[in-house]
């Protein structure tokens, strides 16, 4: 969906819009909804949607499930990823907090 009142989409490349948040002194600061142009292509939909987070300066990305060549592409940028379950508000303060799994 388009706000933290929403789920965590469980798919990276395909999920209809990333929610872009920033935390400042551990609360969420500012968020903005992108629609993920990329959700329809035939294939490679996580890489390109990798790519294109990695050119907005993203530090870390929470999903609930992402494949191993976004992940790469991901993880060449230095991003952090984290899965997350739930609302997304519930997920950003268990990210807060130092509570979500880190994917290595």
């Amino acid at each position: 969906g388009k706000n933290i009142d929403s789920n965590v989409s469980d798919m990276f490349g395909r999920c209809p819009y990333f929610i872009i948040v920033e935390v400042k002194d551990k609360k969420i600061a500012e968020v903005k909804a992108i629609e993920n142009v990329s959700m329809g292509e035939m294939g490679g939909a996580g890489i390109s949607v990798a790519r294109s987070i990695a050119e907005k300066d993203m530090e870390a990305v929470i999903t609930g499930n992402i494949g191993p060549r976004a992940s790469d592409v991901l993880k060449q940028f230095n991003i952090d990823i984290y899965i997350g379950k739930g609302l997304i508000k519930e997920v950003l303060q268990k990210f807060i907090n130092g509570k979500l799994e880190k994917i290595q």
